[in-house]
């Protein structure tokens, strides 16, 4: 995805000034860049903080001031000696106080947002800056902040608790600005919980359906929620009506006692498996999170996990260790028990705690690896992904496939069909889907293709003398 909060700052600028974005996750930074600006603007989450580091060391070697902003500093700038100048918070009302000081000479170390700003005035992204070619998904912003309180979640820090919405003509805008640019594929709305305000949703839902209507765009949609979005039929009918095809959804885990626990409020006192199918026969295939690792966790909990996500047929499970994000209440509370050992590294997927946890820590991150192996491995995965197509009723428009696509489509053939081991479950699901349901042939080659990178993912985590191909 391109770098959204980058691309909104951006737009905050000055228009006369000269430009120039360099995206990380794409291309590197070269020295001609460095020596080519007089500022340097930088933004990062927690996952990239080594990088920053990089950054600020080449930045100091070539004289540039830098000013930073973004969730790795919002919730930590005390690590980063090295850095002069902070936005810290939503840049909204900061950045003309910011624009007016650079161009006097009189930057402040540290600007700081106290209030929850009004993202009606946040302008529309500078889209110019990137190379379209570069990215899967493109991402747009619809509302901030999320109405409930998990221990973990590091959002209601950083966004509070009220969800703030842009209007519904302001995001039209922003997607018409980007089918301008010739954008044709996925949007995510990044927004922390896409329904935290539900008849602000429903309003931009509505203005969606009329404006794809109105101009055929090829563009279609996924976003975050939480799970009580299958309470609402109305509400799943008007995103699959208005293109939406993937949700995100925070299920984390069967155990009750666990949802207790991290105050997952939202998902207790209900059968969570029934809620995945519910949104899958509403035409949503649903994304989901996991956590393991909780206080209330007992050793069975990795087998209790591993079912659950195949009964429900949640293809893309994202399983993680619980990790106590900066500032949160989690990170509080073990603070206060002195069971914080070290910062997060913001990479809940790569088998480390960075707490002291109440099962035996080895055994926690063998099962851990165990767990996310057993999960892609061709037999189970393929049984999931059938078992998704079974509950998924493809409904709403149909969207085009790009030449990636079809490119992608071929290569399966041989790294998927041939090459690799679990070609027998390619072969059946491929012709089983397309012989019996021809309409979700697309979807599932394409969630095919995504479980060899879950392997991958799912090999990097093994110790490094066993790692198989």
């Amino acid at each position: 995805m391109a770098p959204l909060g980058l691309l909104t700052v951006a737009a905050m600028l000055p228009r006369e000034w000269e430009l120039k974005l360099v995206d990380l996750n794409v291309r590197r930074l070269k020295d001609e860049d460095l020596r080519w600006a007089d500022y340097v603007f930088l933004g990062a989450m927690l996952v990239q903080k080594d990088s920053v580091h990089e950054i600020m060391a080449r930045c100091a070697a070539l004289g540039k001031t830098v000013i930073a902003g973004g969730p790795l500093f919002t919730t930590g700038h005390e690590a980063f000696p090295e850095i002069q100048h902070f936005v810290l918070g939503e840049a909204e009302e900061l950045m003309p106080r910011v624009v007016a000081d650079l161009q006097s000479g009189r930057l402040q170390p540290v600007y700081r947002c106290t209030n929850r700003p009004d993202i009606t005035r946040t302008p529309p992204p500078r889209w110019e800056l990137i190379n379209f070619r570069h990215y899967v998904t493109m991402s747009v912003q619809f509302s901030r902040g999320c109405p409930f309180d998990c221990e973990f979640c590091d959002i209601i820090v950083m966004n509070g608790r009220v969800p703030r919405t842009k209007t519904p003509a302001q995001l039209i805008a922003e997607l018409d600005a980007l089918r301008r640019c010739g954008w044709k594929d996925m949007v995510f709305i990044v927004d922390d919980n896409f329904i935290g305000n539900r008849q602000r949703t429903k309003a931009l839902l509505q203005a969606l359906i009329e404006w794809r209507h109105r101009t055929r765009p090829g563009i279609g949609f996924l976003t975050e929620a939480s799970v009580n979005l299958a309470d609402d039929p109305e509400l799943c009918a008007l995103m699959v009506e208005a293109g939406f095809k993937k949700v995100f959804v925070g299920i984390e885990t069967p155990s009750v006692e666990a949802l207790a626990e991290c105050h997952k409020v939202q998902n207790r006192n209900r059968d969570l498996v029934a809620a995945v199918q519910t949104l899958q026969r509403a035409g949503l295939e649903v994304m989901g999170g996991f956590i393991v690792g909780f206080d209330s966790d007992k050793s069975d909990i990795f087998k209790r996990q591993f079912e659950f996500i195949q009964r429900s047929g949640v293809a893309t499970a994202m399983v993680g260790l619980l990790t106590a994000l900066p500032q949160t209440r989690l990170w509080q509370r073990l603070k206060r028990e002195g069971r914080l050992e070290v910062e997060s590294s913001g990479n809940n997927s790569d088998a480390t705690l960075n707490f002291k946890p109440k099962l035996n820590r080895d055994f926690l991150q063998s099962s851990y690896r165990d767990l996310v192996r057993k999960l892609y491995e061709p037999r189970n995965y393929y049984q999931r992904v059938r078992t998704f197509l079974r509950s998924h009723r493809p409904t709403g428009p149909r969207l085009r496939l790009s030449r990636a696509d079809l490119i992608a489509f071929l290569k399966s053939f041989w790294v998927l069909g041939v090459w690799h081991r679990g070609r027998v479950g390619y072969w059946r699901l491929f012709w089983g889907t397309l012989l019996r349901r021809p309409r979700q042939f697309p979807h599932a080659i394409e969630l095919a293709i995504l479980g060899y990178h879950f392997r991958r993912v799912a090999n990097s985590l093994r110790p490094p003398a066993s790692r198989k191909w």
